[in-house]
């Protein structure tokens, strides 16, 4: 029997005042329930890296910051990422793309998945995100989850739970299986 796949859920903002931490909770909740996979919640906040500020990709060159190090340590241990992301100014978090590009071997040919948040449920930069992973080798999932305007700003500001939010329950479920489907494939051959 082929081991579980281990996938990382990214929090990608790392302000005090994030929202992050709700529809982390949420989704890492009804991502643990599974079987068929092992989760793990990744935070920013704990790998605080600089700007990029590297002589080159660490494909190319070794990332002297320590915490960079540290960063592509973490990584290797999954075989797929879920990233929870903002959108600021219809883009992701620089904090996040900023992570992103502190690694490069660490990514490759592993699905990357995105829950996002706010307005327009961050459409825009999980749009973003997408062309980002693949220019990072990754294989990007069709499904996304949006937790989009009424829904947002009922959770952010009027007090409501998302396990409320049943009819967001479809895409969670969707994603979960793209994400996981993805990695055992690309798993199984990468080993190949």
């Amino acid at each position: 029997m082929p081991r579980l796949p281990k996938l990382a859920i990214i929090v990608s903002s790392t302000r005090a005042t994030r929202f992050a931490d709700k529809p982390t909770a949420w989704f890492s909740g009804l991502a643990s329930q599974r079987t068929d996979a092992e989760f793990e919640v990744v935070d920013l906040r704990d790998f605080p890296m600089p700007f990029f500020d590297e002589v080159a990709s660490n494909l190319y060159a070794p990332s002297q910051n320590e915490v960079a190090q540290r960063w592509q340590k973490k990584l290797t241990e999954f075989d797929g990422y879920i990233f929870i992301t903002a959108e600021y100014n219809h883009a992701p978090t620089g904090v996040l793309k900023n992570a992103m590009d502190y690694a490069y071997p660490e990514w490759n040919k592993k699905p990357a998945a995105f829950v996002g948040y706010g307005s327009v449920g961050a459409a825009r930069a999980i749009e973003q995100l997408r062309m980002i992973a693949v220019e990072l080798q990754m294989a990007p999932t069709r499904t996304s989850v949006n937790i989009q305007g009424a829904d947002f700003f009922a959770v952010w500001q009027q007090g409501k739970d998302l396990a409320e939010l049943t009819h967001l329950l479809p895409s969670v479920n969707t994603l979960l299986d793209e994400v996981v489907w993805w990695a055992n494939a690309l798993n199984a051959a990468r080993e190949a």
